[in-house]
């Protein structure tokens, strides 16, 4: 239990300070969005390593799916409530930050869990936010086709986000519909995303019977930012990176190089070993903190996967960070290719 301390405190403290927030108000929701923030930063900067453990970091995973729901009905709450409108305000980006970070990294654990009940709260996670589809794009599109242009959630070089936000957003939902119309026989609306539906639904109505209207604009608003989060990271994780094709027409098999990587200790505790995303996706079922790092074979990004988000926001100053990294990497690495 120690070796997951600093993945409890890193992804517990931010949601005890935003719940606190969207109960008394006043500055718990500016610390909740600093600790996501600013704490992060620096503390990244500490020569602090990860130490790989061999816990699986299960019941913290199921602990944090469980609170997921806590604080998306208390930010939803409050923002009918009384509270003033800055300290709304401060809510409803505080959340949008720790579901699309924090929850994200956490219910994309949950998906990949073998046994039933965590994968089906990973998915509620998905689906109270509005985003449920992507339980069935990850799995069944992304990590088939990740690094390759059938995989929407790719994207190629000199693509800027924004241009790329709504392609991967439309496209996965396409790509996990059919993808799960295959697996359940053809059917015009497979039982997931039946779940899907009326999930969504039923976040709708909880916000309504909560907050009223003004309940159902905070649940919108709230996921509309946590999804802006996710398509970032799909974003900066895989930009630019192809897998070769072999002499026979496949795909080589995803590998180290075929995933960007950060090493900062601090912001991978927060999200649960997201940054290391490599190992992730050549051991798709490996629990976060036995994930591992290595330099040499696969690619770094030059700072922290929270600062890179943000600079992704900016395609021009994106391209003329990561273009040339790409690039560079293209030239050392056979199954690096530039899109």
């Amino acid at each position: 239990m120690v070796q997951l301390l600093p993945y409890a405190v890193a992804s517990f403290g931010p949601a005890l300070l935003l719940g606190a927030g969207a109960i008394w108000g006043g500055l718990w929701a500016g610390l909740g969005i600093l600790a996501m923030t600013v704490v992060v930063f620096f503390l990244d900067k500490l020569a602090i390593e990860q130490p790989v453990s061999a816990a699986t970091g299960h019941r913290l995973s199921e602990a944090l799916g469980v609170m997921h729901f806590v604080l998306l009905g208390l930010a939803v709450w409050s923002v009918g409530g009384p509270l003033p409108l800055l300290d709304k305000g401060l809510i409803v980006v505080g959340c949008g930050l720790y579901f699309g970070q924090i929850s994200n990294s956490n219910a994309h654990e949950l998906i990949h869990r073998a046994d039933r009940w965590a994968f089906r709260l990973g998915a509620a996670n998905y689906t109270a936010l509005l985003f449920g589809h992507h339980t069935s794009a990850h799995r069944l599109v992304h990590h088939v086709h990740a690094a390759t242009p059938r995989d929407p959630a790719t994207a190629p070089k000199g693509v800027g986000f924004w241009r790329y936000a709504v392609r991967a957003w439309n496209g996965g939902f396409g790509a996990g519909l059919r993808a799960e119309r295959q697996r359940h026989g053809g059917a015009w609306l497979p039982a997931p995303y039946v779940g899907y539906v009326l999930g969504a639904t039923m976040s709708f109505a909880a916000a309504a019977s909560l907050a009223g209207l003004a309940g159902v604009i905070g649940l919108v608003t709230i996921a509309a930012y946590a999804q802006l989060q996710l398509l970032l990271s799909d974003y900066v994780q895989h930009y630019g990176l192809e897998r070769a094709i072999l002499p026979d027409g496949r795909r080589a098999a995803m590998g180290p190089a075929h995933s960007w990587n950060a090493p900062q200790w601090y912001s991978s505790a927060m999200m649960l070993n997201a940054p290391r995303h490599s190992e992730h996706h050549m051991k798709p079922a490996k629990p976060f903190p036995a994930l591992e790092l290595d330099g040499e074979t696969m690619p770094m990004l030059p700072r922290s996967l929270p600062v890179m988000a943000v600079i992704a926001l900016i395609p021009p100053l994106w391209r003329k960070v990561m273009d040339r990294r790409v690039d560079r990497w293209a030239k050392t690495r056979e199954t690096a290719l530039v899109i």
